[in-house]
């Protein structure tokens, strides 16, 4: 790059490549895999959903592995993003529940609250 001009059109690219990726009308599942999330059983829930996107054929959702989300004692831990909607945050997952709330949340919209941050702080306090 020999410009500032170069640089911001680098830039705008990149930019514009992100926010297509986090406002379409795709559901992306984010899974946390960091060291914590594996001990906790992170692989077989990863699993599981990709089973569920598979088998129910859903191109519209993607499966993405993150690195520590920052509340250890949750892991497993999976949140959904879906365009236009706030972010939900399940813990303390399993497979069995992962295929759960495949089912319940992606397929039928319906968000398993019991399973999410907010249930689960909630009975701690």
């Amino acid at each position: 790059m020999k410009s500032l001009a170069e640089l911001n059109a680098v830039k705008d690219e990149i930019k514009d490549g992100v926010l297509m990726k986090n406002e379409g009308d795709g559901v992306r599942i984010n899974v946390g895999m960091a060291t914590c999330g594996i001990a906790a059983g992170a692989k077989p829930v990863l699993a599981a959903l990709k089973n569920e996107v598979e088998i129910h054929g859903f191109a519209s959702v993607t499966i993405k592995q993150s690195g520590c989300i920052g509340i250890c004692q949750y892991e497993p831990i999976i949140e959904i993003i879906e365009g236009g909607k706030e972010k939900v945050t399940y813990v303390k997952m399993d497979a069995q529940k992962a295929k759960e709330v495949f089912n319940s949340h992606i397929i039928n919209g319906k968000i398993i609250a019991e399973y999410t941050i907010g249930a689960v702080t909630a009975n701690i306090s």
